[in-house]
């Protein structure tokens, strides 16, 4: 029963997310602070994860391949696809999970067990729609953006390590970004990602809207928001991948 219970609370407090705000002057206002926190305020650790992973992959590629039958554009070709289809999309969104997703839980939490969320409802004010809906936007707007941003610095990255290691030759590297280019490939990662913004931002905020105690259940919440967020993105990514590539 726990289990249904906790799903229908979310139901409920989604439902509660959703109506239209009462001022769409205040709802903008937070919508672009949002923009700011979970947004822009990723923008280093992605690019700095999306380089590194981008170049290991490249480099594991092309110490993979020692048959001379193999072309070598292939580790283009092969990174390419690594990074759109699922390391970008889903690798990424872990790791917002665990940044964007506990920063949101705390956040929420620490409203809840100070008594600011009840202050809000005495003022007549919908707490689910003035906190969480602000985040569910900004994450499901800014996500595919960090998405689309981590896969051309994931592909700078493999061209950077083949250039400077020199194990096989740039020209056929990026012979192999350009070969057999599918659109569908970055529109099937963008579907993903809105997805996953919105299960980070939706089960984090519920986690911290639901919290009872006080700092230390907090931070169980933060833990709990970035475990569920993970297992859920996983479980999504599987049924999405059955769905729209299968």
């Amino acid at each position: 029963m726990g289990l249904f219970q906790t799903v229908g609370d979310y139901v409920l407090l989604m439902a509660q997310t959703f109506k239209r705000p009462d001022k769409g002057r205040v709802f903008r206002k937070q919508l672009f602070i949002d923009f700011q926190h979970l947004g822009v305020d990723s923008i280093g650790i992605v690019a700095f994860i999306s380089l590194f992973i981008g170049a290991i992959i490249a480099m594991q590629m092309a110490y993979n391949i020692d048959s001379p039958l193999v072309p070598l554009y292939l580790i283009g070709y092969t990174t390419k696809q690594m990074m759109i289809l699922e390391i970008s999309p889903t690798i990424v969104s872990l790791i917002l999970a665990g940044k964007v997703g506990s920063s949101i839980a705390s956040e929420i939490g620490t409203m809840r067990v100070t008594e600011q969320i009840d202050a809000l409802k005495v003022m007549g004010i919908n707490p689910a729609n003035y906190l969480i809906l602000p985040k569910i936007t900004a994450a499901m707007i800014y996500n595919p953006i960090l998405i689309v941003f981590s896969m051309s610095i994931g592909l700078f990255g493999g061209w950077l390590a083949v250039t400077i290691t020199g194990i096989t030759s740039p020209v056929d590297f990026v012979t192999g970004l350009q070969s057999w280019p599918q659109p569908f490939d970055i529109f099937y990662a963008l579907i993903k990602t809105v997805v996953f913004a919105f299960i980070i931002a939706s089960v984090s905020g519920f986690m911290g809207y639901t919290v009872k105690g006080g700092s230390v259940e907090v931070g169980r919440a933060s833990t709990k928001a970035v475990v569920t967020s993970s297992i859920l993105i996983i479980v999504f990514d599987l049924l999405l991948t059955q769905m729209l590539l299968t």
